[in-house]
C-alpha cells in the first residue's frame, strides 16, 4: 500500500513567490501628445513609472528581476524560470506563470516563435536534460509526462483532446489538485513533445480585437509530470510537477471594441483575474479567514502555485505605451502584493511494497494446482517428526507400549460382545424402513391416479361450459383491459371495412397506412426519424418552386438578417436570434438551411418545425 511521505523539517522550508517584470519594446509611432514611455527601467531590479496623479512625480518599485526592452529570450529563461526547474526532480512541484495586460506580450514570453523559443519549450527541454544528466544514478528510473487545457469562458477544455466537453475539478484526501478525464501523455523526448504540444496549441481559442491582432480568449495550462523510481528497497517514488501557465490579458471593452462572444469572453477573463487578486490579498493580509481559491477555476489550479506547495515564478508583462498606463499601473501593483506570498514546498514521496514475489508465489500455485499440497504436508510432517527427534519406526514403537496395548485389546473384547445383539436390532431397524417406504409408494400412485381423474373431469366440464366448482367472482385486472381495448381496436379498424360496398379486389388495393399514422401519431411518440418522415409530406404538396423561393428567403434573412429580423421568424426568440449572430459572426454564413442545426439548441425535430412553420407563414401572407 502507497504511503505519504515528508522529509523530516519540511514544515519549516519556506519559498517566496519570485516575480520578474519584461518591459516589452515600444511599437508603432509616439502618442498624440509626442509623449514617449509612461514606464522606464532604472536597473536590473527597479523601474519607475509616471505617477497618474502628478505627472511632475514618479512611482518606484522593487522585483526580483526586472528584463527591459533589449532583455532576450534566454536571458529571461536563464535568470527567472531555470533555478527553480531542478525542484522538479526532487519530488516537489514548481509553477510559472505569465501576468499582464492584453497585447503586452505574455504569450510571445511563454511561447516565443521557431526563431525565439519561448519559456515553455526551453523548460521542457532543460527537464529532459536534467533527467538524462540524472538517468547515471543508478536505481532511479525516470518517467515523464504531459497535459495541456485551456479555462475558456469558465470552462476546463482538454486541447490534447479537442472533442472533451467540461471537465471537472477534483481535490484528493492529500489536497492534491486533480482534473479526472484529462489526458495524460507519456513523452520520452522533446521531439515527441513538440508532436503533440504544435497541433494542441492551434485548439486554443484566440481572436482579433482592436488592441491585439491574435489575443489569447483563455486561460492555457501545462502541466509536466516527472517520475522517478528507486528500484531497490525501500522502493520510494517521487512525483514532481511543472506548472507553465499563459493566463489571458485584462480588457477595457471600451478600448478593445469587444461585442457579442468577445464581450462574453472578456467578462470571463476579467472575472478570473478579479479572484485571483483577492486571493493574493487575503494571503497577504494574514487574518482572512478563506482563502477564495473555489470562486474561479483558474484560482482553483493556482492553488498550489499561489500559497501552496510549489516554486513559484510569475513573469508581469508591461506595455510602455501611454494608452496602456492604467493597464500597466494596476500590473504593477499586482505584482508588487504578489511577491509577498509565501509557498511551502514539500516532496511528493510514497514507500510501496513489491508486489512481484506474490505474483510469482500465486503463479507456482496455479501451475503446481493440487499436486504442491501434498508435498507440503509432507513437509510439515517431516518436521514435526525431526522435532519429536525421532523416525516412523519409534511411532509404532510408541503405539506397542504396554498401556496403550491393553486399552486396545479391551475395546475389541467389548465390540465382540454387542456384536450379535446390535445386528438384530439393525435388521428390524431395516425391515421396517422398507415396509415404510412400500406403504409411501403405494399412496403416491393412489394420489396421482386422482388427480388424473380430475384433471379429467375438469376438461369435460369446460367443454359443456359449465360453471366451474370453485368460482371466482372477480376477473383480473388484466383481463379488464384487454376486454377493453379490443372493441376500440375494432372500432378503428375493422368498422369501416364492414360500412364499404366496394368489390374486395378495390378494397385490397386501399392503402390505409396514412390514415393509421395520422390517426396514431396524435397519441403515441414516434421516433424522430418516423415522426419526420411523416410530417415531411406537407412539402410534397407545395410547387416545388415556390418552396424554393420561400427557404431562399429564409437562408437570406439567417444571413444577413439583423436580431430584429430574425425574432420576427417563427418559433426564433430572444435567445436563439442572439445564438444565431454569435455562430454566423465565427462561421460566417450559413451555406443552406440544413446549417442551422449546428446552432446550439436547434435539433433536427426543431428545425423541422421551424421550417414547416416559417413556409406555412410565408404563404399564409
Amino acid at each position: 500500500m502507497a504511503q505519504r511521505v515528508a522529509p523530516d523539517g519540511a514544515n519549516k522550508k519556506t519559498s517566496r513567490v519570485r516575480v520578474a517584470v519584461r518591459l516589452r519594446p515600444y511599437m508603432g509611432k509616439q502618442d498624440e501628445k509626442d509623449e514617449g514611455p509612461c514606464v522606464r527601467g532604472l536597473d536590473s531590479q527597479n523601474l519607475e513609472i509616471i505617477n497618474w496623479r502628478n505627472a511632475m512625480e514618479t512611482v518606484k518599485y522593487h522585483f526580483d528581476v526586472f528584463h527591459g526592452e533589449q532583455t532576450t529570450q534566454q536571458e529571461v529563461f536563464l535568470s527567472s524560470v531555470k533555478p527553480i526547474l531542478p525542484h522538479i526532480l526532487g519530488g516537489q512541484n514548481a509553477s510559472v506563470f505569465a501576468y499582464g495586460p492584453t497585447g503586452a506580450g505574455k504569450t510571445h514570453t511563454m511561447l516565443g516563435s521557431s526563431e525565439q523559443p519561448g519559456v515553455i519549450p526551453r523548460a521542457v527541454r532543460e527537464v529532459f536534460n536534467l533527467v538524462k544528466a540524472k538517468d547515471e544514478e543508478e536505481g532511479w528510473d525516470y518517467s515523464i509526462g504531459m497535459s495541456y487545457l485551456e479555462i475558456y469562458n469558465e470552462k476546463v477544455l482538454d486541447l490534447l483532446s479537442p472533442g472533451s466537453q467540461d471537465l471537472p475539478i477534483r481535490e484528493d484526501k492529500d489536497k492534491n489538485i486533480l482534473i479526472p478525464g484529462l489526458t495524460h501523455t507519456t513523452i520520452s523526448s522533446f521531439s515527441d513533445f513538440d508532436k503533440h504540444f504544435i497541433p494542441a496549441s492551434l485548439n486554443r481559442t484566440t481572436a482579433s480585437t482592436k488592441l491585439n491582432h491574435r489575443s489569447s480568449r483563455s486561460h492555457a495550462i501545462l502541466l509536466i509530470k516527472v517520475v522517478r523510481t528507486l528500484h531497490a528497497f525501500p522502493y520510494r517514488q517521487q512525483t514532481g510537477k511543472l506548472y507553465l501557465v499563459d493566463l489571458a490579458g485584462s480588457e477595457d471593452n471600451r478600448r478593445t471594441g469587444n461585442k457579442g462572444i468577445r464581450l462574453k469572453e472578456s467578462g470571463a477573463i476579467n472575472l478570473s483575474l478579479f479572484t485571483l487578486s483577492k486571493v493574493v490579498d487575503s494571503l497577504n493580509s494574514g487574518t482572512a479567514i478563506r482563502v477564495p481559491y473555489r470562486d474561479s477555476k483558474l484560482t482553483r489550479l493556482l492553488q498550489d502555485s499561489l500559497g501552496g506547495s510549489a516554486h513559484s515564478v510569475m513573469i508581469t508583462n508591461i506595455a510602455p505605451e501611454y494608452k496602456y498606463y492604467f493597464d500597466t499601473f494596476s500590473a504593477l501593483n499586482f505584482a508588487a502584493k504578489s511577491k509577498l506570498i509565501v509557498n511551502k514546498p514539500f516532496t511528493q514521496e510514497t514507500v510501496a511494497v513489491p508486489v512481484l514475489p506474490v505474483k510469482r508465489a500465486r503463479e507456482n500455485h496455479e501451475v503446481g494446482g493440487s499436486g504442491t499440497e501434498p508435498h507440503k504436508k509432507k513437509q510439515k510432517e517431516e518436521k514435526k517428526i525431526e522435532e519429536d527427534g525421532s523416525s516412523p519406526s519409534a511411532h509404532f514403537d510408541r503405539l506397542a507400549e504396554p498401556s496403550v496395548m491393553d486399552r486396545l485389546i479391551a475395546l475389541e473384547k467389548l465390540m465382540m460382545s454387542c456384536q450379535d445383539k446390535n445386528r438384530l436390532d439393525m435388521l428390524k431397524d431395516v425391515a421396517q424402513s422398507r415396509k415404510e417406504i412400500q406403504e409411501l409408494k403405494e399412496r403416491q400412485r393412489e394420489f396421482e391416479s386422482k388427480a388424473l381423474l380430475l384433471s379429467r373431469l375438469a376438461g369435460d366440464k369446460v367443454n359443456v361450459k359449465q360453471d366451474p366448482v370453485f368460482k371466482n367472482s372477480t376477473a383480473p385486472l388484466q383481463r379488464k383491459q384487454t376486454s377493453a381495448t379490443k372493441p376500440n381496436k375494432q372500432q378503428a379498424v375493422v368498422q369501416p371495412l364492414q360500412v364499404s360496398s366496394q368489390p374486395l379486389q378495390q378494397l385490397a388495393n386501399i392503402k390505409p397506412s396514412v390514415c393509421i399514422k395520422k390517426k396514431l401519431s396524435d397519441h403515441i411518440e414516434l421516433p424522430d426519424g418516423k415522426e419526420n418522415a411523416v410530417e415531411s409530406g406537407w412539402e410534397s404538396q407545395l410547387n416545388t418552386s415556390l418552396l424554393e423561393q420561400l427557404r431562399q428567403k429564409i437562408l437570406q434573412i439567417l444571413n444577413t438578417g439583423s436580431l430584429k429580423e430574425l425574432k420576427g421568424l417563427q418559433q426564433i426568440g430572444d435567445k436563439k436570434a442572439k445564438l444565431i449572430l454569435g455562430w454566423r459572426e465565427i462561421n460566417g454564413h450559413f451555406t443552406k438551411l440544413e446549417d442551422l442545426v449546428k446552432v446550439e439548441g436547434m435539433t433536427d425535430k426543431r428545425f423541422s418545425s421551424f421550417m414547416k412553420a416559417n413556409i406555412l407563414s410565408a404563404m399564409g401572407k
